[in-house]
């Protein structure tokens, strides 16, 4: 009985040609991930978790610091963050209303939607948009393999609340 190839690590050959191939794919997804927050920032001059959260506001005026980091799947000091940024550049209005006055809501100005006016899309990123696309059973089975992947590299979870644009 011949014995299969196997590589240094002590693998099968068909293995590690495998593992190439996944690698490959993970790079042509950040690549295009980067790709785009690459031509957002140079169309618009800011970063693609800035964008996402200047939609989210529009559509939600109003919506509170908590429910912004919500939305946007990230922490509430992280939204803080970015909307500091945002508020700067007078695109968002962060006002203090009602008895609560550590409470901020968040609106829309009119250079904001200017910015999202002249924004490539989709202001999610396209990662998300293209997840969001995929039917319910291939994302089990990603959610499942990547889960496996991320405990075989030992990953810290709180990275899972970090934008990809901030990546």
């Amino acid at each position: 009985m011949k014995q299969k190839a196997r590589t240094r690590s002590g693998k099968p050959e068909e293995q590690d040609e495998a593992a190439i191939r996944v690698l490959r794919q993970f790079r042509q997804i950040f690549n295009a991930v980067k790709t785009h927050f690459q031509q957002v920032e140079k169309k618009v001059g800011l970063g693609g978790a800035q964008l996402w959260a200047l939609g989210v506001i529009r559509d939600n005026p109003d919506i509170g610091m908590g429910d912004l980091g919500k939305a946007l799947n990230i922490h509430q000091s992280t939204a803080s963050n970015l909307v500091k940024s945002l508020v700067e550049r007078e695109l968002v209005l962060a006002a203090r209303n009602g008895s609560d006055r550590r409470a901020v809501t968040l609106r829309l100005l009119p250079g904001g939607a200017k910015l999202l006016k002249r924004s490539p899309g989709p202001f999610t990123g396209v990662l998300p948009e293209a997840l969001a696309a995929l039917d319910e059973e291939s994302l089990e089975r990603l959610e499942v393999d990547l889960a496996r992947l991320i405990d075989v590299l030992h990953a810290d979870e709180r990275g899972g609340s970090i934008p990809l644009a901030n990546l």
